[in-house]
């Protein structure tokens, strides 16, 4: 499983997946600090990843778009 993280996660808990083997991003690390909802939601599916985020914003997009992919946690 593939994930990226949206600002208001922790850098620890993407080296904590990382560390579990899991292929994870941060936008922090990308220099993508201030990239809109839509843009990180486009990447998201473009890379194929999960969504980590604390922004409600996110369901109700993905749930606009109607498409099965990406998901958000």
């Amino acid at each position: 499983m593939k994930f990226l993280a949206d600002m208001g996660i922790a850098q620890s808990t993407v080296r904590w997946l990382r560390e579990l083997g899991y292929d994870a991003v941060h936008l922090r690390e990308q220099g993508l600090k201030r990239l809109s909802d839509e843009k990180i939601v486009a990447k998201a599916k473009a890379e194929q990843r999960v969504i980590l985020t604390c922004d409600l914003d996110f369901g109700a997009l993905l749930a606009a778009s109607k498409d099965p992919f990406p998901s958000v946690i």
